[in-house]
């Protein structure tokens, strides 16, 4: 019976033979054999090697080893590009100052110019005198325009017993529906007020003195038309109005009979007051109001 010869196989193969001149290292048992290269080989194996020896590859049991990873390239034409636009700015923009620097000095232009000039002539003092706006007919302190509190008069409640500047809003107390009288005395040209009030007997006195813009002036007259007013004085514009039936104030029970006088001269409106628990007399509104327009005048 004829036997083939078996081909030894790798772990009963013995161990190659080292190479001439290699010096002699220790065998290692069959077990102890790594399945893959040492990371370190001594320098004295690697200078006795032959230069034409190849080296092993040895095969793992886990498959073929992935090869390592290329690093990337450089765009090296981006980067030229982006040298050269920031050398061409900086050289364009060196260029440019050498050029400008170079270049003299623009003169600017004188900084007085001519004066207008204006033919001569003589003044005409009429002329001037209508061409300038018109002076108020009343200004200064009106405080001093006002009446004062006669003599054995009190003082009412806590209103100025003596004349006194106001506001609007203190105006628009006065008034029944304050809201609607303060808006309407801002968009008609309001600009300042003055008032005294004084108590003698059963009757209650309030004179106001309040003044419009220039502008505005007309606002002050619309208070005095559209009414139905007795003449206290045959020279003033406006007159006065006696109350027969009783009014109450506000948010009281309390009864009382109002007569008022108004009249108007140039940017400033005259009211006079009066309130009593019974009707007033005419001659006594009339009184108050002829004496405070012939302050005016």
């Amino acid at each position: 019976m004829t036997t083939d010869p078996v081909a030894p196989s790798p772990v009963d193969a013995p161990p190659p033979t080292p190479p001439a001149g290699a010096p002699d290292l220790p065998s290692a048992p069959p077990e102890a054999i790594p399945e893959a290269i040492p990371e370190a080989i001594p320098e004295a194996a690697l200078e006795a090697a032959p230069e034409a020896t190849p080296p092993v590859a040895v095969r793992s049991e886990e498959g073929p080893a992935e090869p390592p990873a290329r690093a990337p390239r450089r765009t090296r034409p981006v980067l030229l590009l982006v040298s050269g636009l920031v050398l061409g700015t900086v050289a364009g923009g060196g260029a440019g100052y050498a050029v400008q620097a170079n270049r003299p000095p623009t003169p600017l232009p004188p900084v007085q110019v001519a004066l207008p000039a204006y033919p001569a002539g003589a003044l005409d003092p009429a002329v001037a005198a209508a061409a300038a706006p018109t002076p108020l007919a009343i200004d200064g302190d009106l405080r001093k325009l006002l009446l004062t509190a006669p003599s054995g008069s009190t003082a009412w409640g806590d209103y100025p017993d003596i004349p006194s500047w106001i506001t609007a809003g203190e105006l628009a107390e006065h008034a029944g529906k304050t809201a609607d009288f303060f808006k309407r005395l801002n968009n008609r040209g309001f600009r300042r007020a003055v008032e005294v009030d004084w108590k003698q007997g059963d009757l209650k006195v309030r004179v106001s003195l309040i003044q419009f813009t220039a502008d505005r002036a007309p606002e002050a007259t619309s208070q005095v038309r559209g009414r139905t007013l007795e003449p206290f004085a045959p020279e003033a514009n406006g007159g006065y109005e006696v109350d027969s039936r009783a009014s109450y104030w506000a948010e009281t029970t309390e009864a009382f009979y109002g007569a008022d006088a108004v009249a108007q001269r140039g940017t400033v409106l005259m009211e006079v007051k009066v309130f009593g628990t019974r009707p007033v007399s005419p001659e006594v509104v009339k009184d108050l109001a002829k004496r405070q327009w012939e302050r005016l005048v």
